[in-house]
């Protein structure tokens, strides 16, 4: 039965590691890593984010647009089934931990095991294909988000970092909460919920991944039980691409909220649209902009010292690149009592850096860093699995990341640099004390 399904094997003989994809009829991507360790771990994702909110809905170019939070609001709702059990308590019988997150692009249903990993298999599977919606667990549902998000938007963190997205994008919907605001989650209906996962949860837009010590045909075997009739519903909707749409300067350079803090967070961010539309391309750029970020940015660099020996940040100052087929940003976050001066004094010394002073000895060590991180992530199912999840979402392949990192070269770095850090793509978002 699972010989006719054809296969893929994915291997570095660098790293030592290698899994496999398949294919199933119905559409679903099947990706199985074997790793000998004592938990398995399962992932089903959906290719459905809280930026997918507008989309072409027919074949005449007509536009559908969702309340924000639906992909958020789905997330929530499919643990709850129409014999009224809930999914969560079922995986706890099986003595695994189950869980679930959406991001801006994608939707993931999760569960870890030491045992029972068929019956936990077969129980993702089937609560994520077996949508049930009605009034009362709706309005249920609504009440319970909207403390969530109250709980979001009293949180001096997120305020500050949503301040700082708000400020980078125009109308770009990654700038508010991928749960939706209160408002907006009070327009969602069960009919509503019922269109967006009949569009986007096509098993053709959809990922399983499972990582562990476990069997293929053991996988393919329960997945065709599970699966057996159901087969490719066709084309999922063209998703919008914002990141088109938006200008390459910020939208608003300074941004300030005052909330209860006893001392001031910023958040500084660089908008970047120069989003390669090729997936390899955007892993390339990814693994540069880490590289440079560790260059200037690295508890060992030059200006993080500057900051703190001038006492003007706390020493839990955190910085990364963000990229994704539909955004993508640096951003510099921390505490301080001087946000501007912290800002300007950042500005300053980007803007003294010329690309002959870019240090070599910095790039390679800043390279072999990310080789190392990459390497260790897989000692664990779990971070094999959420990476080959990341991966299969932007369709690049896991493994190859490895040749893109030793594949880059110093001067890839300093064009990066020359290309980023402009100061008409730079926000500062502040939460102040009241």
């Amino acid at each position: 039965m699972n010989s006719n399904m054809p296969v893929q094997i994915f291997e570095s003989q660098i790293l030592n590691e290698k899994y496999k994809f398949y294919k199933h009829p119905s559409g679903l991507d099947i990706y199985i890593f074997n790793k000998k360790m004592s938990t398995a771990y399962g992932i089903l994702g959906v290719k459905y984010g809280s930026v997918h909110n507008k989309f072409f809905s027919d074949e005449n170019g007509e536009i559908s647009t969702i309340p924000d939070g639906v992909a958020h609001f789905l997330e929530h709702k499919m643990f709850s089934n129409q014999d009224g059990s809930d999914s969560f308590e079922r995986f706890s019988d099986y003595g695994a931990d189950a869980n679930a997150y959406t991001s801006f692009n994608r939707t993931a249903y999760l569960f870890s095991c030491t045992d029972n990993f068929d019956n936990c298999l077969e129980e993702l599977i089937d609560f994520v294909t077996h949508p049930y919606f009605t009034k009362e667990n709706v309005a249920k549902e609504q009440g319970i988000i909207a403390e969530e998000i109250k709980m979001y938007d009293d949180s001096p963190g997120d305020r500050c970092y949503y301040g700082m997205l708000e400020g980078m994008y125009e109308k770009h919907s990654i700038q508010r909460n991928i749960c939706g605001s209160v408002d907006s989650i009070s327009k969602i209906t069960p009919e509503i919920l019922y269109q967006c996962y009949h569009k986007f949860y096509a098993l053709s837009n959809m990922v399983l991944i499972v990582c562990g010590d476990v069997n293929d045909d053991t996988v393919l075997s329960i997945v065709n039980k599970k699966l057996e009739n159901s087969y490719s519903q066709g084309s999922v909707p063209v998703k919008i691409n914002e990141n088109d749409f938006e200008s390459p300067c910020a939208s608003k350079p300074y941004v300030e909220q005052r909330m209860q803090v006893s001392k001031p967070l910023f958040s500084i961010g660089f908008k970047d649209t120069a989003i390669p539309k090729d997936p390899w391309e955007r892993q390339k750029k990814d693994a540069i902009m880490a590289i440079l970020d560790e260059m200037l940015f690295s508890r060992a660099g030059e200006l993080y010292n500057l900051l703190i020996d001038k006492n003007m940040i706390s020493p839990n100052f955190s910085y990364g690149y963000t990229i994704s087929e539909y955004a993508a940003y640096n951003s510099l976050s921390g505490e301080c009592d001087d946000p501007q001066t912290v800002f300007d004094t950042i500005m300053k010394y980007l803007k003294s850096i010329d690309k002959s002073m870019l240090d070599r000895n910095k790039f390679e060590i800043g390279r072999r860093v990310m080789y190392a991180e990459f390497v260790k992530s897989f000692d664990s199912t779990d971070s094999i699995a959420n990476n080959l999840l990341s991966f299969a979402c932007e369709d690049s392949e896991l493994l190859s990341y490895a040749d893109i990192i030793s594949s880059i070269s110093f001067d890839d770095v300093v064009d990066a640099f020359e290309n980023s850090f402009n100061e008409n793509t730079a926000v500062l978002s502040v939460v102040l004390p009241i």
